[in-house]
């Protein structure tokens, strides 16, 4: 048997490079997310004592936080939400 064609041609070199780009791209993907995965704070349920149950007592929480509104104010609408007694805002 002859090995004279041990060489490899032009599409041998590019599939080698394309193989090893791709080699690479895959372990450095693996690597992102296994550290992604590791680094992620744990997430722990806090009890639901007093914590808000609606979205809008959560958006006035938020806002109470952030300082747009006052404590009287946070206090007189978190009642108007939890204790809807026929209040609204349009006079009728």
């Amino acid at each position: 048997m002859l090995w004279y064609d041990h060489d490899p041609s032009g599409w041998g070199w590019a599939a080698m490079s394309v193989g090893m780009v791709a080699f690479w791209a895959l372990i450095i993907t693996f690597g992102v997310l296994l550290f992604r995965a590791l680094a992620r704070p744990e997430r722990t349920e806090t009890p639901r004592t007093g914590a808000p149950s609606s979205g809008a007592e959560q958006l006035l929480a938020e806002r109470f936080a952030c300082g747009e509104i006052d404590e009287d104010e946070y206090h007189r609408r978190l009642a108007v939400l939890r204790h809807d007694d026929g209040y609204r805002l349009s006079k009728s």
